[in-house]
């Protein structure tokens, strides 16, 4: 047998001895050991998928604000009193912390791949991540530590593409990390040259340097950190190509980088949950649409159907679909969903007022257990001491709760903002003052609204409340509930009234349908429908 010499001899040597001994492959690995590997993954993907399943009741996004804003010292002590302690023993059975990722690769954690935030300038003055750090113990090591010692799940969240850098505001100079100043091809744009879609800071991930950071930032938490997953937050901001940047959908090669992106964190998580003997979990926050995720160039139905991702949440600034049509997606490939409910962002007071409220954070609850959804996702919203925290988590706390059900909390004026012609994914019935509807006479105007709870049974106090502007008269609009004439409407300050029978109220989707008397010379605009749902309090 000819040895060969120089560089690569000896592993040339390794090549032929495992041609020609038995039970050896050309890798050096015996058939005993190619079956161990093996048995391993098998059993790590057992392990896993038993992980995504667990229970989460309520999945508390925290986006890492506390050190940074709030602490006037930096203890442990202060640090999870600001909004962890408090949750402790209620319906949230997970926290997903996001350390900072203001700014693509600026953390709160001791990186050493990306940019640490030590920024102490006006707004930023009580940041105290760099003294956290000086003690040994940043601030993903102390919520991580106090997550296990309480039987909480932890994940950490990333932020894929945050943009906050760019939108202006007085601390948009201090986030624009190093790495756009030195690489600005890196980006989608420019401050002078800015995109149609989204905002100019955005990082281009069509640029391998770009994937192959957003890598290496998961992975260096992977291995030092003992988290039980990592959340990729894609919608914090949704913007990864330039094409889509400048109002054009990503192609099959975009949606490819993108997936072997997904695919080669999904092997690193799974090497390093088999070294520690316990799987790393991945999850993604997308659009509740295929269509749009597509159009951004994620595709997540390939990553499902691929097994490449653990847990789905869905929908942030916006929501295309009812959220069963996304949990009917996700229940396919094996895939637990959970639906993200996020502050309303609708700029009318009346509105925001109805929608900022307990009530209708309860109410949108209970549309997402009535949608067979595996559990609900909570998204800016910190107050440790509220009582959502024991409510919004089970139907059954939820039952007997006064509710207010509208069409959507979240709002739609953004969806075009985000995407060129977004709204041609937007699948649902929506009524707000951002997309009122014009009453004309003898030309009925449905509106859909789900309601997620039996009605009957309780028989609880309920009132549609119809804002009408430029109504005169609450008789010369006739309203139909499920085919069904409503009476008795009362006007006032733009809001018609009706007290309404438990009964007419179903579980599920309710249509309302306002018709115009064709005798009537008003030119009413519906701006909102609110069906508050009270209990008499014993």
């Amino acid at each position: 047998m000819k040895v060969t010499r120089g560089i690569g001899g000896i592993s040339a040597v390794c090549v032929a001895l495992a041609v020609c001994l038995p039970g050896i492959s050309a890798n050096g690995a015996s058939a005993a050991e190619r079956t161990a590997k093996a048995t391993r993954q098998d059993d790590m993907k057992r392990q896993r998928k038993k992980a995504a399943h667990r229970k989460r009741r309520i999945i508390f996004d925290n986006d890492g604000n506390e050190p940074v804003y709030y602490l006037d010292k930096a203890t442990r002590e202060a640090f999870l009193k600001c909004r962890t302690t408090g949750v402790v023993g209620t319906q949230v059975d997970t926290i997903v912390y996001c350390t900072w990722s203001s700014g693509f690769g600026v953390f709160t954690h001791n990186t050493k791949v990306g940019q640490v935030f030590t920024c102490t300038a006006e707004g930023f003055s009580k940041n105290k991540t760099q003294q956290f750090i000086d003690q040994g113990a940043d601030v993903l090591k102390i919520m991580v530590d106090y997550c296990r010692k309480n039987d909480i799940e932890i994940f950490w969240s990333m932020r894929m593409n945050d943009t906050h850098d760019a939108w202006g505001g007085w601390y948009s100079p201090y986030l624009f990390p190093k790495l756009k100043k030195d690489h600005p091809e890196w980006l989608v744009g420019s401050k002078d040259k800015r995109p149609k879609c989204g905002a100019w800071s955005a990082v281009d991930f069509s640029h391998h340097q770009i994937r192959d950071l957003a890598f290496e930032y998961v992975e260096e938490v992977c291995q030092n950190y003992d988290v039980d997953g990592v959340m990729l937050d894609f919608l914090r901001h949704p913007l990864y190509f330039k094409c889509h940047a400048w109002g054009q959908p990503a192609g099959p090669e975009e949606l490819d980088k993108m997936t072997s992106l997904i695919r080669r964190i999904r092997r690193m998580a799974d090497q390093e949950g088999a070294k520690r003997g316990r799987p790393i979990l991945i999850a993604t926050r997308t659009p509740d649409s295929v269509g749009h995720a597509k159009a951004m160039g994620l595709d997540i139905v390939r990553w499902m159907k691929d097994g490449l991702i653990d847990l789905l949440v869905v929908s942030g600034y916006f929501r295309l679909n009812p959220w069963e049509t996304t949990v009917k997606l996700g229940h396919q490939y094996g895939v637990p969903v959970y639906p993200c409910l996020s502050e309303t962002r609708i700029k009318d007071k009346q509105a925001h007022k109805a929608r900022a409220s307990l009530e209708c954070y309860r109410a949108r609850a209970a549309n997402v257990w009535a949608s067979g959804a595996d559990g609900v996702y909570l998204f800016n919203y910190f107050n440790p001491n509220s009582p959502l925290w024991r409510q919004l988590g089970d139907p059954k706390t939820l039952a007997g709760l006064d509710k207010v059900y509208t069409t959507g909390a979240r709002g739609i004026s953004v969806i075009n903002r985000w995407m060129a012609g977004g709204m041609r994914f937007f699948k649902r019935s929506h009524l707000s003052p951002e997309r009122p509807r014009k009453l004309e006479p003898g030309k009925p105007v449905t509106v859909e609204l789900p309601v997620g709870e039996d009605l009957g049974a309780a028989a609880p106090k309920i009132t549609l409340r119809l804002r009408i502007d430029k109504l005169g008269d609450a008789k010369d609009v006739s309203v139909k509930l499920n085919d069904q004439p409503m009476s008795g409407g009362a006007l006032k300050d733009a809001w018609v009234e009706y007290a309404l029978t438990p009964t007419l109220v179903k579980r599920g989707v309710n249509r309302f349908e306002f018709t115009l008397n064709p005798a009537s010379k008003a030119k009413p605009v519906l701006q909102d429908l609110l069906l508050w749902v009270r209990y008499e309090k014993g």
